[in-house]
Parts: C-alpha cells; structure tokens; sequence
C-alpha cells in the first residue's frame, strides 16, 4: 500500500523542495503542463441537470465527452456560500480529459443557489445528505464507469465530501480535496460557550445562517468521525491559507491510508488562476493514475 506523503510544488517554476517533517517523505512532483498539448481532448457537452429526491430538487449542471460511451465521473461540492459555478472551469478540463463532470448547488448552500432549500435549514449534515443523494443518482446512471466515480470538494464542500465519503466508501474511488474545512466544528464550537448562547440566525460572510447550522456539529468532532477510508486521495493546500490552516490537511494525511498532500507555496484560500491551474492538472494526473 502506498504510504501518505507531502508534496511541494512551486507555480511556475522549477520545482522546489524545502523543509522536511519528521516521517514525511516529501517528493518533487512535475505537472501536466508540458504534456497536456500532448493529451488528446474530447469536444465537451453540457446541460443542466437537476435531481429530485425526497421533495428536494438539487441544481447542477453535467459536463461529459460528446462521444458516446461509458465514462469514470467526478462530482464537485462547493464551498461556503459558493456554487455550481466555481467550478466550471474543472468540469469543462475534466469532461475533456474523457470524465462526467457535475457540480451543484448545495441546498440552502448560499445565497446563489438553484437548489431547493433556505439557507438557515442548511448545516453541514444536510449538505452531506445532498452529496450522497447525487452520488446514488451516479451511481445508476447509464453513461457513468461505477467503478470509478470520484468525489471532490473545497473548503467547507471538501469537509463534506470526507463525511459522504465516510458513508458510502464502496462506492467512492478516490477523493480530490481543495484546503478542506475540517477545523470548521472546532472554530465554531469556540464561538458559543453554550447552546443557549447561540442565536436563531447569525449573518456569517454574506450568508444567513439558522441555529441548526451550529447545534448540528456542536458535539461533533471531525477527526474522530473520518479516516476509514481506505482508497486513494489528493489532498492540494495553499502554505498561506488564512481560513483552513495547512496544519488541518497535515493532520488529515496522517490519518488516512493513502493521501498524499501537495502544498502550493504562496497559495491562500482560494487559487491565484496559476495555482488554480496547477491543482486542476493534479486532480486530473491523479484521477488518471487511479
């Protein structure tokens, strides 16, 4: 089995490594970017795509090759306040590489979703929920390799995908992380000493946020809940991350059985299109290989 590593990549440049922890082994890694000229890419389709289940509609939109066959596929989970739409740049990347690419609008997700849903009924178990009623929805769908369906989330998006994935692990083949909230139950469990302290709504970064959003995770302690999954994963994290400390996605790496974690140096929350172009190529390079 292949053993959990740390990876530093350096954007547009030769690749660099310094520092070292102790039982880390830190590798220099090339990209796709001298290769992907070479790659041969497929004309991309797209359309809406929205599932029903459960008296809840989930938005997305579905990009997959225009040629007719069965094609492994990848669903991207948003972060905080986000949507469908920041990532679709990587759906099209993907569904030209010979994936089935879909992201969607978490519901009550934010406040530009197309989902079904308000956003104070929305916590992160919710959020979970809607990822696995889309991966069921994969599962059964004509077009998709069952046998490599993977799931890849940002931010608060990646902290939800580690806990679908925690419950549907046979069906998952691997995961691709962006910086990962995982500290999100902690940070906000120091916010409120009590429950009773904690507000109906809580305006939060643009978004509305209802009691449930806290009480939900309140007594939930994410490293104590994730880690049994056992297939491969990518984890990319930027070293200046002001929200998600890298020290959150090191302590992930080290508790799965095979992650590797690649540090993007100079990268915050959120890409510079350089580091967003790097990561896209990893997610892709990895997908390949597994």
């Amino acid at each position: 089995m292949r053993k959990s590593k740390i990876i530093l990549v350096a954007i547009l440049a030769m690749l660099a490594v310094s520092g070292c922890k102790e039982n880390k082994k830190i590798e220099e890694v090339t990209t796709m970017n001298e290769n992907e000229k070479k790659t041969e890419t497929k004309k991309v389709v797209n359309e809406e795509l929205i599932i029903k289940e459960n008296g809840k509609e989930i938005y997305g939109k579905l990009y997959m090759p225009e040629e007719e066959g069965t094609y492994p596929a990848v669903i991207l989970s948003h972060g905080y306040n986000g949507s469908h739409t920041d990532f679709t740049t990587e759906c099209q990347y993907f569904a030209s590489h010979g994936f089935i690419a879909y992201a969607y609008d978490f519901s009550g997700g934010s406040t530009r979703s197309k989902s079904s849903g308000e956003t104070t009924d929305m916590s992160i178990f919710t959020e979970k929920e809607d990822l696995l009623t889309v991966l069921n929805y994969f599962k059964n769908m004509e077009k998709v390799d069952k046998e490599r369906i993977y799931l890849f989330g940002g931010s608060q998006g990646g902290l939800v995908t580690t806990l679908a994935t925690e419950e549907s692990k046979e069906s998952v083949r691997g995961m691709i992380l962006y910086y990962p909230a995982l500290n999100i139950p902690d940070d906000w469990r120091g916010n409120y000493a009590t429950e009773e302290e904690i507000p109906e709504t809580v305006d939060f970064w643009g978004l509305k946020l209802g009691k449930k959003f806290f009480v939900d995770m309140r007594d939930f302690y994410t490293f104590d809940n994730i880690g049994t999954f056992t297939g491969d994963i990518l984890i990319i994290h930027g070293d200046k991350d002001a929200i998600v400390p890298l020290s959150i996605s090191e302590r992930a790496v080290d508790l799965y059985e095979n992650a590797e974690l690649v540090v993007l140096p100079g990268e915050g929350h959120g890409y510079s299109p350089a580091g967003a172009k790097t990561a896209r190529e990893l997610a892709l390079e990895f997908m390949q290989k597994h």
